[in-house]
């Protein structure tokens, strides 16, 4: 009697080591996947926004006075991490409550060039001014490298999703807010570069210029919260899992037992 109870627990345990291992293989349990997917939502939100940020070249929009214009016409540009575009812009269609020449979105005759303030001399003048190439490099180098870690990130959680790999969720939090974080030291970098270009001035007299940030970084910075807010759920889901194994593979005479132990 006592060698058959020995076979039937040996039996009991290796189905349980093999359910075990089967459940690794195809993921999460089941009550994590939905947290799982809804972080991962929001990271790929701030994904998106991300890219479609540092793509684009809103980031800011500079424009002259308006009575600055000849023959009814006025100068003004607007430039991101990678393209600036000089525009002149007729003074009829700019609205009759703006002071300054823009806004940049309006049809005029516009004079694009990607990585000109990346250079020296002439070629990194906008609008009489230039700009600071060190500044500029920095905070495109450091947006292209929050877009690659935001990469990382997402094989993470797929890799989590697909082949079980729960540890991974640490590395996806440590990514997502990683990235999160140098989208924020880009902007303030950007923010800098904007400054010097304003305070500085070519050999020859420079025009007044108004500035305004537009929706790029208005994206720039919605990711990036987004970002750290996916990387702060990650963190949570990672760090509790031991917890919600042992509450989740519970079994119902625990309890009992428990009880007749205190008692």
């Amino acid at each position: 009697m006592m060698w058959s109870n020995f076979f039937i627990q040996e039996e009991e345990r290796r189905r349980a080591d093999t359910a075990r291992r089967r459940a690794r293989r195809t993921g999460p349990a089941r009550e994590r996947r939905g947290p799982i997917k809804l972080a991962l939502l929001l990271a790929g939100m701030g994904t998106a926004l991300a890219v479609l940020a540092v793509g684009t070249e809103f980031w800011v929009e500079l424009g002259t006075k308006r009575g600055n214009g000849t023959s009814g016409v006025c100068e003004a540009a607007h430039l991101g991490l990678w393209r600036v575009c000089a525009k002149k812009l007729w003074l009829e269609d700019l609205p009759p409550n703006r002071e300054t020449c823009g806004p940049a979105e309006l049809p005029g005759e516009a004079n694009c060039s990607y990585f000109r303030f990346f250079t020296s001399g002439e070629n990194n003048r906008i609008l009489q001014r230039t700009t600071k190439k060190e500044l500029g490099v920095a905070a495109a180098v450091t947006a292209t490298l929050a877009l690659v870690i935001t990469v990382l990130g997402c094989i993470c959680v797929i890799m989590v999703l697909s082949k079980g790999a729960e540890f991974l969720l640490t590395h996806a939090a440590i990514f997502f807010s990683l990235s999160g974080v140098l989208l924020l030291v880009s902007l303030e970098l950007f923010r800098r570069g904007v400054r010097e270009l304003l305070a500085r001035t070519g050999p020859g007299p420079a025009p007044w210029l108004g500035y305004e940030y537009s929706w790029s970084v208005a994206c720039a910075l919605a990711a990036a919260a987004l970002l750290l807010l996916g990387g702060g759920s990650f963190l949570l889901l990672a760090l509790p899992s031991r917890t919600w194994g042992m509450c989740c593979h519970q079994q119902p005479g625990d309890r009992g037992g428990g009880g007749a132990g205190a008692t």
